[in-house]
């Protein structure tokens, strides 16, 4: 015969500072893992958006970051002419020649400034993203002009509508702000490509070209047939590719360092279960012979005690819900550790990070319950009845 579960539930409230108290120290070590799994879900996110799978990105041979990639006028006139590239509606290609760079611009949580991604490119190369406008208009070609993406209007406060950002040689004019739907786009800043190459110094030197397939058989062809030309010396991969290998790169640390710490609280919460369930059967040792008189088996006993156990880690991972979820959609940032800037995305603790966490506090309230359930199991009648 099973012992109702209204007894554990009315031991755990009888019980309820000692119940609280360790439910907080199993809510703080979830805690820690929710936070961790909405930032790299958050981060994956932002990363998974980008790149379209009919756009291929060419950088100099070995290449693996625009940033720190050359290419030239030269290898950029060869390239956009390839077969397989997309024509627009004037009948050229869709080809964009791109030029990145970093600057350094203050907000509130550092005023010595962060890393942000300019990315110079042509008006083609702005048609052929997926971006809307949320204020103002695109940058005109010939003008020092930028827009911005929403993640950086959101965290640097000089990068709003109208005013001024310094770089390069002079100021540029904030005329725009970009909505990139969570991709990269949201935490770059996007100006002319001539205007960028003319203010750093390299007029024939740019980072990339990013171009745009017919079909999705022409861009899993492209990749090979541009980097078999010998003339050109070049790495082509898929954007989708490219943006998956940063996603890799940024988010390994941070689930490092994260499960560290929240394996090292674990142990602590599993220890702290132990001794609450430990001293609950202490207590209770008259409770249990009399179950024991009235019929109920060891079996039923051990499961008992372990249900308790499990209700009183479950309590801790709901407060550590409850505790995280104001964190989801807030924006944040990231140095991304290919392109060395940061970047903008929401922390995200949907319902499969939310399950992730009960399901790890229900393993902590087994591990933590588990012998004393077993001990309170193995009391004998007498013995039990005895003891004060």
């Amino acid at each position: 015969m099973a012992i109702p579960i209204s007894y554990n539930i009315r031991n755990l409230i009888v019980r309820k500072t000692t119940t609280l108290m360790t439910g907080a120290g199993i809510a703080m070590t979830v805690a820690v893992l929710l936070a961790v799994l909405g930032l790299v879900s958050g981060l994956q996110s932002a990363f998974d958006t980008s790149g379209d799978p009919l756009h291929v990105l060419v950088m100099r041979k070995g290449g693996n970051a625009e940033l720190t990639s050359l290419l030239t006028q030269g290898q950029f006139q060869i390239v956009k002419n390839f077969p397989g590239i997309a024509t627009g509606k004037d009948g050229q290609p869709m080809a964009s020649l791109e030029i990145v760079t970093v600057i350094n611009l203050p907000n509130v949580e550092n005023p010595d400034g962060s890393n942000v991604t300019l990315r110079g490119l042509s008006s083609r190369g702005v048609a052929m993203r997926k971006l809307t406008m949320l204020a103002g208009q695109p940058f005109r070609e010939g003008q020092r002009e930028v827009m911005v993406g929403k993640g950086i209007a959101k965290r640097y406060p000089n990068a709003q509508l109208g005013k001024q950002l310094r770089f390069g040689r002079g100021l540029w004019t904030v005329v725009g702000v970009m909505d990139g739907g969570g991709s990269s786009i949201d935490s770059e800043i996007f100006a002319d490509g001539a205007q960028v190459a003319a203010d750093y110094n390299r007029p024939d030197t740019y980072s990339s070209a990013l171009l745009q397939a017919t079909d999705e058989v022409s861009a899993a062809a492209l990749p090979k047939a541009l980097e078999s030309d010998r003339r050109l010396n070049i790495t082509v991969l898929s954007e989708k590719e490219y943006y998956s290998s940063q996603t890799a790169a940024s988010s390994a640390p941070i689930k490092f360092l994260g499960f560290f710490v929240c394996i090292v609280m674990a142990v602590g919460s599993c220890f702290a279960a132990m001794n609450t369930m430990y001293a609950a059967v202490a207590r209770r040792a008259k409770e249990v012979g009399t179950l024991r008189i009235l019929g109920f088996t060891r079996g039923s006993i051990l499961v008992s005690f372990f249900l308790e156990s499990l209700l009183l880690s479950l309590l801790g991972g709901l407060i550590a819900c409850a505790l995280v979820l104001p964190l989801n959609s807030v924006t944040t940032g990231m140095g991304n550790f290919v392109t060395f800037s940061e970047t903008s995305f929401n922390i995200h603790i949907g319902p499969e990070v939310m399950v992730i966490g009960l399901l790890f506090s229900l393993i902590l309230g087994a591990v933590g319950g588990l012998l004393p359930a077993r001990q309170a199991a193995r009391k004998e009648i007498l013995t039990a009845l005895r003891e004060v």
